[in-house]
């Protein structure tokens, strides 16, 4: 039996969401700023990205780029950003919520996760930064969420594929 691969495209606009579907992708994670690393998207970028493509849309929640350790009102923004997604037709978003001492923000995470649902969630690659894999990746599955982006904690994931399989 042969296993489908899905393909996921990072994207910041409109016609590259387009590509993305007729290239075959299965979903986009869509981002505004990948300069920076990719932030939440503006309201018109998602609303129109929604209306362009059928494929799955899944919005980057991340106030911000830089650390993974938010302030409360940047936590209240990510909270708002996850309730406009849902609005906008959003089928899923990604976010990561990490604290001072790089470990998951497990709290956060899980009200985050819930507060999402019935999307699905993804944690990003702000996993590839935490102090110990395995530890977030419990952490994680205790938070409930349903993805996980990764690298292995490498700068790629052909470097980080060991880790990756043993997460696996």
């Amino acid at each position: 039996m042969t296993q489908k691969v899905l393909v996921e495209v990072c994207v910041d606009s409109v016609a590259s969401a387009m590509a993305a579907e007729r290239g075959g992708a299965a979903r986009v994670e869509l981002c505004g700023s990948l300069l920076e690393g990719g932030i939440t998207p503006r309201a018109g970028l998602i609303e129109r990205t929604r209306a362009a493509v059928s494929l799955d849309l899944h919005v980057m929640i991340r106030p911000r780029g830089g650390d993974f350790c938010y302030d409360p009102d940047e936590f209240e923004i990510m909270q708002r950003d996850i309730a406009l997604a849902q609005r906008l037709g959003a089928n899923g978003v990604v976010f990561g919520l990490l604290d001072v001492n790089g470990n998951v923000d497990v709290v956060r995470t899980q009200q985050l996760t819930e507060m999402a649902r019935p999307l699905t969630v993804t944690f990003h690659r702000a996993f590839d930064m935490t102090a110990n894999l395995f530890r977030a990746f419990d952490d994680l599955c205790a938070a409930g969420v349903d993805r996980l982006l990764t690298s292995g904690g490498e700068a790629t994931s052909l470097q980080g594929w060991e880790t990756i399989k043993q997460l696996v």
